[in-house]
Protein backbone atom coordinates (compact mmCIF):
# COMPACT_ATOMS: atom_id res chain seq x y z
CA UNK A 1 0.00 0.00 0.00
CA UNK A 2 1.35 3.40 -0.96
CA UNK A 3 2.08 5.36 2.25
CA UNK A 4 0.64 8.63 0.93
CA UNK A 5 -2.72 7.21 -0.22
CA UNK A 6 -5.75 7.34 2.10
CA UNK A 7 -6.99 3.99 3.35
CA UNK A 8 -10.61 3.07 2.47
CA UNK A 9 -11.74 0.41 4.86
CA UNK A 10 -14.83 -0.36 2.75
CA UNK A 11 -13.09 -1.27 -0.41
CA UNK A 12 -9.78 -2.18 -2.00
CA UNK A 13 -7.01 0.36 -1.83
CA UNK A 14 -6.57 2.34 -5.03
CA UNK A 15 -3.62 1.43 -7.19
CA UNK A 16 -0.43 3.27 -6.37
CA UNK A 17 0.71 5.77 -9.02
CA UNK A 18 3.83 4.89 -10.99
CA UNK A 19 7.04 5.94 -9.25
CA UNK A 20 8.18 9.47 -10.10
CA UNK A 21 11.23 9.82 -12.27
CA UNK A 22 14.36 10.91 -10.42
CA UNK A 23 14.66 14.68 -10.25
CA UNK A 24 18.02 14.68 -11.98
CA UNK A 25 16.54 12.84 -14.95
CA UNK A 26 13.67 15.33 -15.12
CA UNK A 27 15.74 18.51 -14.85
CA UNK A 28 19.18 17.53 -16.10
CA UNK A 29 18.42 17.41 -19.83
CA UNK A 30 16.49 20.69 -19.63
CA UNK A 31 19.42 22.46 -17.97
CA UNK A 32 21.86 20.88 -20.42
CA UNK A 33 19.78 22.05 -23.39
CA UNK A 34 19.51 25.57 -21.99
CA UNK A 35 23.28 25.68 -21.54
CA UNK A 36 23.77 24.39 -25.09
CA UNK A 37 21.62 27.26 -26.35
CA UNK A 38 23.78 29.79 -24.49
CA UNK A 39 26.99 28.11 -25.64
CA UNK A 40 25.85 28.35 -29.27
CA UNK A 41 26.68 32.06 -29.29
CA UNK A 42 30.22 32.82 -30.42
CA UNK A 43 32.43 35.52 -31.91
CA UNK A 44 31.27 34.67 -35.41
CA UNK A 45 27.62 34.30 -34.33
CA UNK A 46 26.89 36.91 -31.62
CA UNK A 47 23.25 37.20 -32.75
CA UNK A 48 20.92 34.55 -34.15
CA UNK A 49 17.32 33.87 -35.03
CA UNK A 50 15.50 31.24 -33.01
CA UNK A 51 15.83 28.66 -35.79
CA UNK A 52 19.57 29.35 -36.16
CA UNK A 53 20.01 29.06 -32.42
CA UNK A 54 18.13 25.77 -32.27
CA UNK A 55 20.12 24.36 -35.17
CA UNK A 56 23.53 25.34 -33.74
CA UNK A 57 22.61 24.01 -30.30
CA UNK A 58 21.12 20.81 -31.79
CA UNK A 59 17.88 21.38 -29.90
CA UNK A 60 14.39 20.82 -31.38
CA UNK A 61 12.80 24.08 -32.45
CA UNK A 62 9.79 23.65 -30.17
CA UNK A 63 12.08 23.02 -27.19
CA UNK A 64 14.29 25.95 -28.12
CA UNK A 65 11.23 28.20 -28.32
CA UNK A 66 10.20 27.27 -24.77
CA UNK A 67 13.69 27.45 -23.26
CA UNK A 68 14.65 30.70 -24.98
CA UNK A 69 11.46 32.28 -23.65
CA UNK A 70 12.51 31.29 -20.13
CA UNK A 71 16.07 32.52 -20.71
CA UNK A 72 14.77 35.82 -22.06
CA UNK A 73 12.45 36.30 -19.10
CA UNK A 74 15.39 35.79 -16.74
CA UNK A 75 17.68 38.07 -18.76
CA UNK A 76 20.18 35.50 -20.01
CA UNK A 77 19.31 36.40 -23.61
CA UNK A 78 17.71 39.45 -25.15
CA UNK A 79 16.62 40.58 -28.61
CA UNK A 80 18.27 43.28 -30.67
CA UNK A 81 16.46 45.81 -32.85
CA UNK A 82 15.87 43.24 -35.58
CA UNK A 83 14.45 40.61 -33.23
CA UNK A 84 17.54 38.41 -33.28
CA UNK A 85 18.69 36.89 -30.01
CA UNK A 86 21.94 37.83 -28.26
CA UNK A 87 23.49 37.23 -24.84
CA UNK A 88 21.75 39.29 -22.16
CA UNK A 89 23.22 41.64 -19.62
CA UNK A 90 22.10 39.43 -16.71
CA UNK A 91 24.74 36.87 -17.65
CA UNK A 92 27.41 39.58 -17.45
CA UNK A 93 26.16 40.52 -13.98
CA UNK A 94 26.33 36.93 -12.79
CA UNK A 95 29.71 36.38 -14.42
CA UNK A 96 31.06 39.38 -12.55
CA UNK A 97 30.72 37.33 -9.34
CA UNK A 98 33.35 34.82 -10.48
CA UNK A 99 36.30 35.27 -8.06
CA UNK A 100 38.97 34.49 -10.65
CA UNK A 101 37.66 37.13 -13.05
CA UNK A 102 36.74 40.58 -11.74
CA UNK A 103 38.41 40.13 -8.34
CA UNK A 104 41.71 39.36 -9.98
CA UNK A 105 41.13 42.00 -12.64
CA UNK A 106 40.47 44.71 -10.05
CA UNK A 107 43.82 44.11 -8.35
CA UNK A 108 45.70 43.72 -11.62
CA UNK A 109 44.29 46.63 -13.58
CA UNK A 110 46.62 49.41 -12.28
CA UNK A 111 49.68 47.34 -13.22
CA UNK A 112 48.22 46.39 -16.59
CA UNK A 113 47.48 50.04 -17.36
CA UNK A 114 51.05 51.05 -16.47
CA UNK A 115 52.46 48.28 -18.65
CA UNK A 116 50.21 49.29 -21.55
CA UNK A 117 51.21 52.94 -21.21
CA UNK A 118 54.94 52.14 -21.15
CA UNK A 119 54.92 49.69 -24.06
CA UNK A 120 51.96 51.09 -26.03
CA UNK A 121 51.20 47.48 -26.95
CA UNK A 122 48.43 44.99 -26.17
CA UNK A 123 48.47 43.87 -22.54
CA UNK A 124 46.55 40.78 -21.43
CA UNK A 125 45.62 38.99 -18.22
CA UNK A 126 44.56 35.35 -18.36
CA UNK A 127 43.81 32.33 -16.20
CA UNK A 128 43.69 28.60 -16.91
CA UNK A 129 40.38 26.76 -17.10
CA UNK A 130 41.05 23.02 -17.47
CA UNK A 131 43.07 22.74 -20.69
CA UNK A 132 42.42 26.21 -22.10
CA UNK A 133 43.34 29.84 -21.50
CA UNK A 134 40.54 32.24 -20.51
CA UNK A 135 41.25 35.96 -20.94
CA UNK A 136 39.89 38.14 -18.14
CA UNK A 137 41.31 41.48 -19.34
CA UNK A 138 42.88 43.01 -22.43
CA UNK A 139 44.11 46.58 -22.95
CA UNK A 140 44.98 47.85 -26.43
CA UNK A 141 47.95 50.19 -26.82
CA UNK A 142 48.23 53.04 -29.29
CA UNK A 143 50.46 51.04 -31.62
CA UNK A 144 49.02 47.63 -30.84
CA UNK A 145 49.16 44.77 -33.31
CA UNK A 146 45.90 43.05 -34.14
CA UNK A 147 45.19 40.02 -31.94
CA UNK A 148 42.68 37.16 -32.05
CA UNK A 149 41.87 37.21 -28.35
CA UNK A 150 39.03 38.92 -26.46
CA UNK A 151 37.92 39.25 -22.84
CA UNK A 152 36.06 36.09 -21.92
CA UNK A 153 37.52 34.26 -24.90
CA UNK A 154 39.36 30.94 -24.78
CA UNK A 155 42.52 29.83 -26.50
CA UNK A 156 44.94 26.92 -26.65
CA UNK A 157 47.50 26.67 -23.86
CA UNK A 158 50.27 25.59 -26.21
CA UNK A 159 50.34 28.60 -28.57
CA UNK A 160 50.04 31.79 -26.54
CA UNK A 161 52.52 33.38 -24.14
CA UNK A 162 50.07 33.33 -21.22
CA UNK A 163 49.11 29.77 -22.11
CA UNK A 164 52.70 28.56 -22.01
CA UNK A 165 53.18 30.18 -18.59
CA UNK A 166 50.00 28.64 -17.20
CA UNK A 167 50.77 25.23 -18.67
CA UNK A 168 54.36 25.31 -17.39
CA UNK A 169 53.03 25.68 -13.84
CA UNK A 170 49.98 23.41 -14.19
CA UNK A 171 49.65 20.06 -12.37
CA UNK A 172 51.50 17.19 -14.02
CA UNK A 173 48.33 15.40 -15.12
CA UNK A 174 47.14 18.53 -16.96
CA UNK A 175 50.51 18.92 -18.68
CA UNK A 176 50.49 15.30 -19.81
CA UNK A 177 46.93 15.52 -21.16
CA UNK A 178 47.75 18.65 -23.14
CA UNK A 179 51.03 17.27 -24.48
CA UNK A 180 49.21 14.16 -25.66
CA UNK A 181 47.68 16.41 -28.35
CA UNK A 182 46.18 17.26 -30.70
CA UNK A 183 47.75 20.70 -31.10
CA UNK A 184 45.98 23.48 -33.00
CA UNK A 185 48.14 25.13 -35.65
CA UNK A 186 47.63 28.85 -36.36
CA UNK A 187 50.77 29.70 -38.34
CA UNK A 188 53.74 27.82 -39.75
CA UNK A 189 55.64 28.74 -36.57
CA UNK A 190 53.12 27.18 -34.18
CA UNK A 191 54.75 24.49 -32.04
CA UNK A 192 53.04 21.12 -32.51
CA UNK A 193 55.88 18.80 -31.51
CA UNK A 194 55.33 17.54 -27.94
CA UNK A 195 59.08 17.17 -27.36
CA UNK A 196 59.78 20.79 -28.28
CA UNK A 197 56.76 21.93 -26.27
CA UNK A 198 58.04 20.09 -23.21
CA UNK A 199 61.43 21.79 -23.65
CA UNK A 200 59.67 25.14 -24.00
CA UNK A 201 57.79 24.61 -20.73
CA UNK A 202 61.04 23.77 -18.93
CA UNK A 203 62.56 26.99 -20.28
CA UNK A 204 59.57 28.99 -19.02
CA UNK A 205 60.05 27.63 -15.51
CA UNK A 206 63.81 28.23 -15.61
CA UNK A 207 63.84 31.85 -16.84
CA UNK A 208 60.54 33.02 -15.35
CA UNK A 209 58.74 34.08 -18.53
CA UNK A 210 57.44 32.68 -21.81
CA UNK A 211 57.86 33.80 -25.41
CA UNK A 212 55.37 32.96 -28.14
CA UNK A 213 57.00 34.06 -31.38
CA UNK A 214 54.52 34.25 -34.31
CA UNK A 215 52.71 31.16 -33.03
CA UNK A 216 49.23 32.71 -33.18
CA UNK A 217 49.60 35.32 -35.92
CA UNK A 218 52.49 35.79 -38.31
CA UNK A 219 53.18 39.36 -37.23
CA UNK A 220 53.08 39.18 -33.42
CA UNK A 221 55.28 38.14 -30.53
CA UNK A 222 53.96 37.59 -27.00
CA UNK A 223 55.99 37.75 -23.79
CA UNK A 224 54.26 36.53 -20.61
CA UNK A 225 55.06 36.10 -16.90
CA UNK A 226 53.30 34.33 -14.03
CA UNK A 227 51.11 35.88 -11.33
CA UNK A 228 51.25 34.08 -7.97
CA UNK A 229 48.85 34.02 -5.06
CA UNK A 230 50.05 34.42 -1.42
CA UNK A 231 50.92 30.69 -1.26
CA UNK A 232 53.17 30.92 -4.32
CA UNK A 233 50.80 29.09 -6.66
CA UNK A 234 50.58 30.46 -10.20
CA UNK A 235 46.99 31.63 -10.64
CA UNK A 236 47.24 33.87 -13.72
CA UNK A 237 49.59 35.26 -16.34
CA UNK A 238 50.29 38.73 -17.74
CA UNK A 239 51.51 39.28 -21.29
CA UNK A 240 52.46 41.94 -23.80
CA UNK A 241 51.68 41.24 -27.45
CA UNK A 242 53.81 43.33 -29.81
CA UNK A 243 54.68 43.52 -33.50
CA UNK A 244 57.14 40.80 -34.38
CA UNK A 245 59.63 43.16 -36.03
CA UNK A 246 59.53 45.86 -33.37
CA UNK A 247 59.01 43.74 -30.27
CA UNK A 248 62.07 42.37 -28.48
CA UNK A 249 61.58 39.58 -25.97
CA UNK A 250 64.71 40.58 -24.04
CA UNK A 251 63.42 44.16 -23.65
CA UNK A 252 59.80 43.26 -22.93
CA UNK A 253 60.48 40.45 -20.44
CA UNK A 254 61.67 42.67 -17.53
CA UNK A 255 58.66 44.96 -17.97
CA UNK A 256 56.21 42.06 -18.06
CA UNK A 257 57.81 40.35 -15.06
CA UNK A 258 57.69 43.58 -13.06
CA UNK A 259 54.00 43.99 -13.87
CA UNK A 260 53.21 40.36 -12.99
CA UNK A 261 55.14 40.68 -9.71
CA UNK A 262 53.14 43.82 -8.92
CA UNK A 263 49.88 41.94 -9.39
CA UNK A 264 51.21 39.13 -7.17
CA UNK A 265 52.01 41.64 -4.42
CA UNK A 266 48.52 43.15 -4.80
CA UNK A 267 46.98 39.70 -4.32
CA UNK A 268 49.09 39.17 -1.22
CA UNK A 269 48.10 42.55 0.22
CA UNK A 270 44.39 41.94 -0.35
CA UNK A 271 44.03 38.19 -0.80
CA UNK A 272 40.29 37.93 -0.21
CA UNK A 273 38.61 34.52 -0.56
CA UNK A 274 40.96 32.16 -2.34
CA UNK A 275 39.39 30.38 -5.33
CA UNK A 276 39.43 26.62 -5.47
CA UNK A 277 42.50 25.11 -7.07
CA UNK A 278 41.86 24.25 -10.68
CA UNK A 279 42.26 20.60 -11.70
Amino acid sequence: MHPELPVDATGPAPAAPPPAAPRAAATGPVVARALRLLAAFSDDRPTMTLSELARRADVPLSTAHRLVADLEAWGAVERDGTGRYQIGLRLFEVGALAPRGPGLRERALPYLEDLCQVTRENVQLAVREDEEVVYVERLAGTRAVEVLTRVGGRFALTATGVGLVLLAHAPTDVVERVLAGPFPRYTRWTLTDPVRLRESLAAVRARGYAVSDRQVTADAISVAAPVRDPTGEVVAAVSVVAHHRSGSASLLAPLVRTSANGVSHALAARPGPRPARRP
